[in-house]
């Protein structure tokens, strides 16, 4: 087995820099794998949230709404009292406020709040609103709903799982291809051996410290050891440690076999 055997063997942790740099060195079938892993642990971290975290109240939403209902025609078919809370926990609330009144406000981190003509999601960040379609009706009321989400759950988790995996490799794809030749540039004026692609496959591998952090971060939210705005912050972090590490990355690769040894002796 030769020397870069040997390198290749080696990038199997994106942790450290020296760790994210040996994948410099490795064939891009270990970097593909590698992320793939990582892909799958962010997938289910995420299948955990929400089957943990807001599952349990979205099915408490919907057997809290009445035996008859529907969305039809861009207007909400509601006969019961208004405001009303549907269901309400620490992350996740849906509430029917006919005229946005502010009537039935929630502390859940995120709250879903259905008015006469139109929909609001409010977070940390504020509120966004959505209109309901106008060309087809939509069943709310849990005689429809509650046998549909029954069926339908298991499958959007495995719906978010996938889009979780292919978003985050097509992703690190992108992102790697922007960020290869910044990394080249920092090894070729430190003297580093690295090729374009060996860049390439540092950049993609410097981006999954960032996705580990996220998922311990979501795991602590979803525990309650983190708030909504630590989770944000968390967040902000992990961007951070990507631009980290593809600084760092680079000056742990070997130098460059054309460099004299002796040509700085302080070094």
């Amino acid at each position: 087995m030769n020397a870069s055997d040997d390198k290749a063997q080696l990038a199997w942790q994106p942790l450290t820099a020296r760790g994210v740099a040996a994948f410099a060195r490795a064939s891009l079938g270990r970097l593909l794998l590698v992320q793939f892993i990582v892909a799958l642990l962010a997938a289910g971290t995420v299948v955990w949230f929400l089957h943990k975290c807001w599952f349990p109240i979205i099915g408490e939403a919907i057997r809290g709404l009445p035996p008859q209902g529907e969305i039809r025609s861009g207007s909400l078919d509601w006969t019961d009292p208004s405001p009303a809370r549907l269901a309400d926990g620490r992350f996740l609330a849906f509430v029917v406020d006919l005229d946005h009144a502010g009537g039935a406000r929630s502390p859940a981190h995120v709250q879903v709040e259905f008015g006469r003509a139109d929909f609001k999601v409010y977070s940390l960040l504020g509120f966004v609103r959505g209109a309901y379609p106008r060309s087809r009706a939509l069943a709310f009321n849990r005689t429809e709903l509650g046998p549909w989400w029954g069926a339908w759950a298991p499958a959007i988790l495995a719906m978010a799982a996938g889009l979780v995996v292919v978003g985050l490799m097509v992703s690190w794809a992108c992102l790697a291809t922007v960020y290869c030749l910044p990394a080249w540039l920092i090894g070729f004026f430190a003297n580093r051996d690295c090729s374009l692609g060996g860049s390439w496959r540092l950049a993609g591998a410097a981006l999954m410290p960032g996705a580990l952090l996220i998922c311990a971060a979501m795991v602590l939210y979803g525990w309650g050891a983190l708030d909504l705005v630590r989770l944000a912050v968390a967040g902000a972090v992990h961007l951070v440690m990507g631009w980290v590490y593809l600084l760092v990355s680079p000056l742990c690769l070997p130098r460059h076999p054309t460099v004299a040894e002796n040509s700085n002796p302080f070094e």
